[in-house]
């Protein structure tokens, strides 16, 4: 029996199957019992007879090219979840098989849907390659938490196409780990866009090179990575507000008040050479990024400020739109300025909306997407009708390092979905293009990254419910809390907070000098990290100097010094991972390792700008 034949006898069979079995008297928006458990839910959920169980011959069954490499990724991932090595071959399929397979004809599934059959096998199909990769997701969730699937049928469509995590690592520089992580889990949970605002460390502008860079092969490798899930990652660099990660050393770059002060956040977008800066920095992202997004932020250029105190504005603005031109204008022309050069590399702009206030005359360009989170005199409603496609990326949905934290049991009562926006709920998602949730490190040492990745799970769970299904799949907030856990983390997302050494007083040394001659003290926090104190408890080896960006010291070389402990105090926390023989001693907050400088001096650097330590601990 063909691929063909066999869905056209499933969907049969699940038609007579599902008027024949009652459905439990559940609420019309949550889903009925009995139906597998995962997030986001199953939609259109025909129960069958009897039952798949995965067994020690289970096979991974895929005919051409496209669902070869859908069922390679699997294989990986059933490695990883400790469901053994399983093998990717060629039909036909037999009992207790896993099918995996892309027919390009079927458009019921559109781009990223899937058809899932279960019954004596699995048959996993998509009309993409994308979509049959979300079927596997389901399998992988069910097999996490199931010894049995019960039979059954679903055809499993998304609603949204942009379902996101933002992330800023623009200023504080979040782990690799961490990073990956988040793409393993985004893809489990089928999203499907990571948006970052990050510095690569740049070879046309070294001079920007502050710390919180990430390098190009980290960059490729995270892409990589993305490219394997299905997450496009989407690259921004915030402009022309808080640009001073790479401008602070460029005051010809700045733009300059009434009083004569350079403002290193702000560029000036009056100057030729400030536009041609930014395209460079387009085109070295270019290199490593190759999501056809570009994402400029355009966010809080003068949020809180005042236009007249740069008259320079207003006079570019008139100059070339006439004498009605607004300050505003000047600030458009160079988003659509902008727009045009990302054009043509082939990339869509991105905007965040705070600046699109309606005091222009000149238009955004329509097309430009525009991601709405500050409620303003234009509302969703009128960048839609002005040809805009909206993401939603509501304040509400935000979590602020060390701050406001989204209230996800609030959003779930409240059947939140991306139509309702800050400041207007819209009747129909035509022209919505998803939502996201959005971490920010404004108080960069208030929570460390094991702590925002706890506070992130149950946000991320409900995001990707909200915007591939219904909102509300479970009767109560609880309910829905106990189906995520159930799902929990990605295969191969690796558990940050294990520590490799037990609590102890130990002997730490480099290179055989011992740096604390009366040993110290190792002890487990809460979130998975140590604090390393001298043998009596009093003191904490902490850094604390240099130059602070959002409270956190960023200054590579800057001391490590023993202060006193602070159980509080997050830069008094260390991550311990075995390297070499020893272990490599990272900040929790700076993400820069411990080194010993050749006088004995405890000082702070980037990887890759000196090779770090390996430091020795022998227990006493």
């Amino acid at each position: 029996m063909t691929t063909a034949s066999r869905r056209l006898l499933g969907a049969a069979l699940a038609l007579l199957l599902s008027a024949a079995v009652p459905v439990s008297a559940a609420r019309a928006d949550s889903e009925p019992a009995g139906v597998p458990q995962t997030v986001p839910a199953l939609t259109n959920w025909s129960p069958g007879g009897g039952s798949y169980e995965y067994g020690p011959g289970v096979r991974l069954v895929a005919d051409d090219a496209a669902s070869r490499r859908v069922a390679r990724t699997l294989a990986d991932d059933l490695r990883a979840a400790g469901k053994g090595t399983v093998p990717v071959t060629g039909g036909p399929s037999r009992s207790g098989d896993i099918v995996v397979d892309v027919e390009p004809g079927d458009k019921q599934l559109g781009a990223e849907g899937y058809e899932l059959r279960v019954g004596k096998q699995l048959e996993i199909t998509g009309a993409a390659e994308t979509g049959a990769f979300y079927g596997t997701r389901t399998v992988l969730q069910l097999l996490a938490h199931l010894d049995e699937i019960p039979a059954g049928r679903t055809v499993d469509v998304p609603q949204y196409k942009e379902r996101g995590v933002g992330v800023c690592a623009c200023y504080i520089h979040i782990s690799t780990d961490w990073l990956e992580n988040l793409v393993r889990d985004m893809a489990y949970h089928k999203l499907n866009q990571l948006l970052v605002e990050i510095k690569v460390k740049s070879d046309a502008h070294p001079e920007a090179n502050s710390w919180g860079y990430y390098t190009k092969s980290e960059i490729r490798r995270l892409v990589a990575l993305g490219e394997k899930y299905h997450v496009t990652i989407v690259p921004e660099i915030n402009s022309p507000g808080h640009m001073d990660p790479w401008i602070q050393d460029r005051p010809d770059l700045q733009l300059v008040d009434t009083d004569g002060k350079a403002q290193p956040s702000r560029l000036d977008i009056t100057k030729p050479e400030a536009f041609a800066y930014y395209k460079s920095l387009i085109d070295e992202y270019a290199e490593v990024f190759p999501a056809d997004w570009w994402h400029m932020g355009a966010d809080e250029y003068m949020l809180g400020s005042d236009f007249a105190k740069y008259p320079q504005v207003l006079a570019y603005a008139k100059a070339k739109y006439g004498a009605n031109a607004t300050p505003q204008d000047a600030f458009i022309d160079f988003v659509n300025r902008v727009g045009a050069y990302a054009a043509g590399k082939g990339k869509h702009l991105r905007i965040w909306n705070d600046g699109l206030t309606g005091a222009n005359t000149v238009p955004v360009t329509p097309g430009t997407t525009v991601e709405h989170w500050l409620n303003v005199r234009t509302k969703p409603s009128q960048l839609i009708a002005q040809g805009h496609p909206v993401m939603n990326a509501a304040y509400s949905l935000y979590l602020v390092r060390g701050g406001f934290h989204t209230n996800t049991k609030k959003l779930y009562d409240e059947q939140w979905d991306p139509r309702s926006f800050e400041g207007e709920k819209l009747a129909s998602r035509d022209g919505i293009t998803g939502a996201k949730i959005s971490l920010w490190p404004d108080n960069g040492r208030g929570e460390t990254e094991n702590e925002v990745a706890k506070a992130t799970f149950l946000p991320l769970n409900h995001i990707a419910q909200a915007t591939w299904g219904a909102p509300h799949p479970d009767a109560t907030y609880a309910e829905f809390t106990a189906r995520a856990e159930a799902v929990g983390h990605a295969p191969g997302w690796q558990d940050t907070t294990r520590v490799p050494v037990p609590d102890g007083t130990y002997t730490l040394s480099d290179r055989g000098h011992r740096t604390a001659p009366a040993g110290a003290r190792l002890t487990r926090t809460p979130d998975g990290y140590v604090t390393i104190a001298s043998a009596d408890g009093t003191t904490c080896l902490e850094t604390r100097s240099g130059k602070l960006t959002l409270n956190v010291p960023l200054e590579p070389g800057s001391a490590v010094t023993w202060e006193p402990c602070d159980a509080k105090d997050t830069l008094q926390r260390w991550q311990l991972a075995a390297a070499d023989g020893g272990y490599r001693i990272t900040s929790a907050i700076t993400r820069m390792a411990l080194d010993a400088d050749t006088d004995g001096r405890l000082v702070q650097y980037p990887p890759d700008q000196k090779a770090p330590t390996t430091w020795a601990l022998a227990q006493r």
